[in-house]
């Protein structure tokens, strides 16, 4: 048994799974263990496949359409309880288009020091004033948004936003939505929220943050996701007013030059968000799955955990650090590497490219999926135990 912390439970070799080749597919809805929702999302590719063919070979306003992709975009909206949404061809590139489509130079984006690099990369084509917010710290959030409002008081047509991820990939946590939608009402500002993590995971039907606080959706201005997670395909969308995502049609450089979504990945989109809403059972299983691995992990005196308790994104970080950003991640990437080797377990350590600008600290990610075996979690967490303390040694 050979078990993948990176998303997925593995059996054999990964050349012998049908789970390898997918993203981190968080609830499991491509799981083995689940046979049924997986032949359903399989059934429903082949299906597209044999009535669209593999691709669509053109953009979505340029011949690229098909009603496949209305369809799926009908559904999103109708899951989330949104009036509209559009579909991009690729999941990176929805933050990288939908930020410039709104916010241009001489805007104001507010946006948390932890976001993740498509979010980054969004912000700077975006070619806004950008101004970054401590992680998830609300005091240093309402400073922030208190002297924009002072500075440019009295400009006329200043278009301000607030941009944060619901689950952040870079540390586990969750956004404290609730406070910063007081605090985007205080101070007028808009909401653009990334979801990539948390849809189809937060809240008790996987529709995500919003149901998670119990706060309505209309009181966010986009909402973005990525669908490699939860919906174990590829793409992404955004979703919200029917004026929001017209406006996108038009200006969104990735919906507007970019060959829209293969057919089937909008069809097994569709059937993934079916097997969510028809499935409770396994949000359930998904979070009983990561108060084991936290129970497990929690033994080990050389870790902290620095993820939220409900984040299937359980982050791990070096209780004492070495001062050095690169010798932090050597030491976590031979604990990965060794746990792999001497284990077969799949641990992967939050390597970054030079482009991203996050500065919070590395560690070791660890994606808890619903298709995970409460023996593949005993497993990972008693052999990162083990491997920590004999590369940490004397350290704790």
């Amino acid at each position: 048994m050979r078990v993948d912390l990176r998303g997925r439970s593995q059996d054999q070799s990964l050349s012998q799974s049908p789970n390898s080749i997918e993203c981190h597919d968080i609830v499991g809805v491509d799981s083995e263990k689940r046979k049924t929702s997986m032949v359903m999302t399989l059934d429903s590719c082949s299906s597209a496949l044999e009535k669209y063919g593999v691709g669509s070979c053109g953009p979505r306003g340029f011949y690229g359409t098909i009603d496949v992709h209305l369809d799926c975009e009908a559904r999103i909206a109708k899951f989330l309880g949104t009036p509209d949404s559009i579909l991009y061809s690729y999941g990176l590139s929805t933050m990288f288009s939908a930020i410039p489509a709104f916010s241009k130079k001489g805007d104001i984006i507010v946006a948390d020091e932890g976001v993740h690099w498509g979010i980054q990369n969004g912000l700077y084509l975006s070619r806004s004033t950008v101004v970054y917010f401590k992680h998830n710290d609300m005091d240093s959030l309402s400073k922030t948004l208190e002297n924009i409002t002072s500075k440019y008081k009295g400009t006329k047509n200043l278009r301000r936003y607030i941009v944060v991820e619901a689950l952040y990939q870079n540390s586990g946590q969750i956004a404290p939505l609730d406070e910063i939608i007081k605090l985007k009402e205080k101070y007028r500002f808009r909401i653009l929220l990334d979801e990539g993590n948390s849809f189809g995971v937060l809240g008790s039907s996987g529709r995500g943050l919003t149901e998670h606080y119990g706060v309505p959706v209309e009181k966010l201005d986009l909402i973005t996701a990525a669908m490699g997670h939860a919906l174990a395909t590829e793409g992404g969308f955004c979703t919200g007013s029917a004026r929001v995502i017209d406006h996108q049609r038009l200006s969104s450089s990735g919906y507007v030059f970019s060959a829209s979504l293969p057919p089937y990945l909008a069809s097994a989109a569709i059937t993934a968000i079916d097997v969510l809403d028809e499935n409770p059972n396994l949000l359930t299983k998904l979070k009983n799955n990561i108060a084991v691995l936290w129970k497990g992990l929690s033994r080990i005196p050389s870790f902290t955990i620095a993820s939220h308790p409900e984040s299937p994104i359980v982050y791990l970080r070096l209780k004492q650090s070495t001062g050095s950003l690169k010798d932090d991640l050597q030491l976590l990437e031979n604990i990965a590497e060794r746990t792999l080797k001497e284990d077969s377990v799949f641990v992967a350590a939050s390597r970054r490219s030079t482009l991203d600008k996050c500065k919070l600290p590395v560690g070791i990610r660890l994606f808890v999926s619903a298709g995970h075996e409460e023996s593949d979690l005993h497993k990972a967490s008693e052999s990162l135990e083990r491997v920590a303390a004999i590369v940490l040694g004397g350290r704790n």
